[in-house]
């Protein structure tokens, strides 16, 4: 599946991000860094976008605010948190729900090892 190569690259792209600032750092420096390796390997990056809440027949245009979306399908929320919490998880999944993406990463640079600050989830529509 194409979506797992995208995945894979961009936690290789967070990977080169945290081996060159380390943690402890604002989510927005992850943010920007993150942006500028996934650009340079060639993939569209949508910083910011908004996720309209699409309630029965209305729209409301001041949803939520995805950290970055790549490619149009992927979901990549970034904190810098002690821990994931319920709400974390929470949030992505609300994200992929409103905008039927396929896949989300959740990546917490606040950790001792990047790798133990990811999490992946897959987008089932009922």
């Amino acid at each position: 599946m194409i979506y797992n190569k995208i995945t894979e690259n961009i936690i290789g792209a967070a990977i080169e991000v945290y081996k060159a600032l380390g943690p402890g750092l604002l989510e927005s420096a992850y943010q920007e860094c993150l942006f500028y390796e996934l650009k340079a390997m060639g993939y569209s990056v949508i910083k910011e976008t908004t996720q309209p809440i699409v309630y029965k027949d209305i729209t409301l245009d001041h949803g939520y605010r995805i950290d970055r979306l790549v490619e149009n399908k992927i979901v990549a929320e970034l904190k810098t948190v002690e821990k994931f919490t319920d709400v974390h998880t929470a949030q992505i999944l609300t994200y992929m729900k409103l905008g039927n993406y396929p896949l989300g990463l959740l990546l917490n640079f606040h950790t001792k090892l990047l790798k133990n600050g990811i999490k992946r989830f897959i987008n089932n529509p009922q």
